[in-house]
């Protein structure tokens, strides 16, 4: 497990078993294994498929589910190794909820997890999904 920001951390498929007693929340993202949700922690999956491109709507979900376990909860972002798309949603929740350039973000998420590999056009990903938390009337009109 890999601290991210004092509430947020990535892990790998053991971690999302076993989290840390400190840990409330584990968002599951491992599309290809089922584990029984940790005791006394919240718990979502939300399936995505291993170095592939995520779809806006999907990330959203995501995101928005973290958002709704933070306040004084530890989160913990889990897939199969925590390299990929957990870092992916990592970075999508800090640019998207904290305001953090994804540059920044990027940054961040590769120096506090080592072989961090975001999943593939994340960053145009994440631009959809900000046009997408904006009120209707703010969105840009083609």
């Amino acid at each position: 497990m890999h601290a991210i920001t004092s509430s947020l951390a990535v892990g790998n498929l053991e971690d999302a078993k076993r989290p840390p007693s400190f840990i409330g929340g584990v968002l599951f993202l491992a599309q290809e294994y089922d584990i029984a949700p940790p005791k006394d922690v919240a718990f979502a999956k939300i399936p995505l498929t291993e170095f592939t491109e995520v779809s806006a709507s999907t990330l959203h979900a995501a995101i928005l589910w973290l958002e709704e376990q933070g306040g004084d909860r530890k989160l913990l972002v889990c897939c199969r190794a925590g390299m990929g798309r957990s870092v992916s949603v990592a970075i999508a929740y800090l640019c998207c909820v904290t305001g953090l350039p994804y540059a920044d973000a990027l940054a961040l998420v590769k120096a506090r997890r080592p072989g961090a590999t975001p999943l593939p056009r994340l960053e145009e990903t994440i631009r959809k999904v900000i046009e997408l938390r904006q009120p209707a009337g703010d969105r840009a009109q083609p």
